[in-house]
């Protein structure tokens, strides 16, 4: 699945530039800041082994969801209703609006394109729906009423 590729991509392409910085660039910074005597007082040697920290625990973030995306079981996505790489379109019961959100994994959430992350409020209120249903979606401002116009899964499009 391409989404799964890209999130996967993504996230080896952080942990390569993350890598590079732990093996090149931090022990050229700690050897600078070493060089420069009395380490009790030295904020550049504190900046990069606390850099140092920060990365190693971003780098076991990443290893671990690298083990859970390649857990995901492409084959137990839904056929018949919303699921991962979903594309729904609802219709706002207030307005008549008609919006599409894609369903994706939290890496690869982006507003600006409608791609929503499962994990979120959207995400969570479209994940199981079918054509037809009328949803309720709590967010920061306020509550949406939709109702489920179509929906394209990766194995089919179904229409209202």
């Amino acid at each position: 699945m391409d989404l799964l590729r890209e999130a996967k991509q993504k996230l080896e392409d952080e942990a390569r530039r993350i890598d590079h910085e732990l093996r090149v660039v931090l022990p050229k910074e700690i050897q600078a800041a070493l060089g420069q005597g009395d380490l009790s007082e030295n904020a550049e040697y504190e900046a990069a082994k606390d850099r140092q920290s920060t990365l190693h625990a971003r780098l076991g973030q990443i290893r671990k969801r690298l083990a859970d995306l390649s857990r995901i079981d492409v084959a137990a996505v839904p056929k018949d209703r919303a699921g991962l790489g979903s594309e729904i379109t609802v219709e706002n019961m207030e307005t008549g609006e008609e919006v599409t959100y894609t369903l994706v994994i939290p890496e690869l959430a982006d507003g600006h394109k409608g791609h929503v992350s499962m994990a979120a409020p959207v995400g969570k209120a479209l994940m199981n729906r079918k054509v037809g249903d009328a949803v309720t979606i709590t967010i920061p401002r306020g509550t949406l009423e939709y109702e489920v116009r179509r929906i394209l899964t990766m194995f089919g499009d179904f229409l209202e």
